[in-house]
């Protein structure tokens, strides 16, 4: 994925950020700039992840222990970017939504394209 391609990508996951914002009740950000950098702050927790503690448990992992490490990413990352407000439930709710609206609107993941190069 060439650079333009990675702009679009955290444009698109920053405006399902505030999609998210706008259906979950517990789960606020700001803005488009927080939501911007929500979803940076997002995409490298989401890395740290992958890299402690491998593929099978990253937040664009499948399953459960996927699902309850990127509500966690989400609940962490609202201490790391200013105008969000997230609580637990919030975060669940909001992985949960994340996830339904990746069904419909792929937006792929960081990890994606350097699998591709290999």
């Amino acid at each position: 994925m060439n650079f333009l391609g990675h702009v679009v990508r955290f444009i698109v996951s920053a405006l399902v950020l505030m999609l998210v914002g706008w259906i979950v009740p517990q789960f606020s950000v700001g803005g488009f700039w927080s939501a911007l950098l929500l979803a940076l702050v997002i995409a490298a927790l989401g890395w740290v992840v992958e890299a402690v503690f491998g593929k099978r448990v990253t937040p664009f992992g499948r399953g459960i222990v996927g699902f309850l490490i990127s509500a966690l990413v989400i609940w962490i990352a609202q201490f790391i970017v200013g105008g969000v407000s997230v609580t637990i439930l919030g975060a669940i709710l909001a992985a949960l939504v994340i996830g339904i609206v990746d069904l419909f609107i792929p937006i792929g993941n960081p990890y994606e394209a350097a699998d591709r190069k290999k």
